[in-house]
């Protein structure tokens, strides 16, 4: 039985937006951060009452906390000093857990990087995205390339363990030699984790949208095909893997033993509970699993006198609340499993689903597995490197066989 859960915190602040973003994120008034870290610690308060009367199992114990955002390293110590005290006022902190922040480079302040490894800190994951600096300025980040390595250096210098990096292949102007460019500099740093996206191109963002539109505003006619990222992002997995940095998730890369906790909870299918602007948690039952999100727009989430989970309490019918039985479980088990390299055993999908719905799943597996996209073993099931490549491709294949 499972007896820990993950804490997700959504901080949707921002000094300046990205052009390619599509989160729930903004630049907004120091004011407005203080009510909202209110808010968010009141939103914890109530989570446990709303657990039991929404009928899902909200463990005790927590072994990962996660600041996601936007740009958490913008509040105060003071502010992550109150939610700390929230969080260990209504959960057990594992000795061991993993607590990570995201940040930009250049804005988390010394006080509050002090502050924070005082709390437990152990975990920093910076959005380079490039160490090129004409790419990072064409979509609106602030840093340079010697911001990013001097901030490297600072956090590993105060005593932070683990340094993850997120780059994006597909940014404007972004070339071959570039790209590999920002390969060799990641390789540099020596940081123990590094993740890799290809631009999302959609009209959730100014940049997205531009681009579908043929547009030049944001630099959108120097955005890379999707065929270079593709063979971009095919280096970076070839590049890393050369240098221990082994690829565990399909935009994942870690050295030996420091791949993210707490996002694998995630393609685990294992509890974690978010809190603030947008966040999403999924929490077990006696019959499966309970998922949910709060709002994505702010004012809705400020105003709102109770959470989104205590709403859920009290009605079947929210929008963003799902009961998760036993086929969407399996579904979920098998394509948010395939996300990771070392795939899916089929003998536990066996022992958890029973051998029908295995079975059921097989002429799908099987069609996959002719087009080179996946490799289908006795009783193990993984994606091919191609496989990930089109991952999404491959997901809908199985959903659609499986609905069927």
């Amino acid at each position: 039985m499972v007896t820990t859960a993950g804490v997700y915190i959504s901080v949707p602040f921002c000094k300046a937006k990205c052009t390619f973003c599509n989160f729930a994120s903004g630049v907004f008034a120091a004011d407005r951060m203080q009510h909202y870290v209110d808010r968010v610690c009141d939103e914890i308060g109530a989570a446990r009452d709303a657990a039991v009367k929404s009928g899902a199992r909200l463990p005790e114990l927590v072994d990962s906390i996660y600041f996601g955002g936007g740009t958490p390293s913008l509040l105060s110590a003071a502010q992550f000093r109150q939610m700390f005290q929230r969080l260990r006022g209504e959960f057990e902190l594992a000795r061991d857990a993993e607590i990570t922040l995201e940040c930009a480079p250049g804005q988390l302040g010394d006080e509050t990087l002090e502050e924070l490894l005082r709390l437990g800190m152990n975990r920093v994951s910076f959005g380079v995205q490039s160490f090129v600096d004409r790419e990072t300025a064409a979509v609106g980040r602030l840093h340079t390339r010697l911001e990013c390595e001097a901030e490297i250096a600072r956090v590993r210098n105060a005593g932070v363990k683990d340094i993850s990096i997120d780059l994006i292949a597909g940014l404007p102007y972004q070339t071959r030699e570039s790209w590999q460019y920002s390969l060799e500099q990641a390789i540099a740093s020596k940081v123990q984790h590094i993740s890799v996206y290809m631009l999302e191109v959609d009209e959730e963002s100014r940049l997205g949208e531009e681009v579908l539109a043929k547009g030049t505003r944001y630099h959108a006619s120097a955005v890379p095909s999707e065929d270079e990222s593709a063979d971009w992002y095919q280096m970076a997995c070839e590049q890393f893997e050369a240098a221990e940095l082994g690829q565990y998730e399909i935009s994942n890369f870690a050295r030996p033993g420091h791949a993210s906790r707490h996002n694998l909870k995630y393609w685990q299918r294992l509890p974690y509970i978010g809190f603030g602007l947008d966040a999403h948690s999924m929490l077990l039952t006696q019959a499966g699993a309970l998922r949910f999100a709060n709002t994505s727009e702010m004012d809705a989430y400020m105003d709102k006198p109770e959470s989104a989970f205590r709403q859920i309490s009290k009605s079947a019918v929210e929008p963003d609340f799902d009961v998760i039985g036993v086929e969407r479980a399996f579904e979920e088990a098998l394509f948010l499993g395939l996300r990771l390299n070392q795939g899916v055993s089929l003998r536990l999908l066996r022992g958890q689903f029973g051998e029908a719905m295995v079975q059921d799943a097989m002429p799908a597996l099987l069609e996959v597995r002719e087009a080179g996209l996946l490799e289908l073993e006795t009783d193990h099931v993984r994606l091919t490197a191609r496989g990930r490549m089109v991952s999404n491709e491959v997901f809908s294949r199985l959903l659609v066989t499986s609905a069927a």
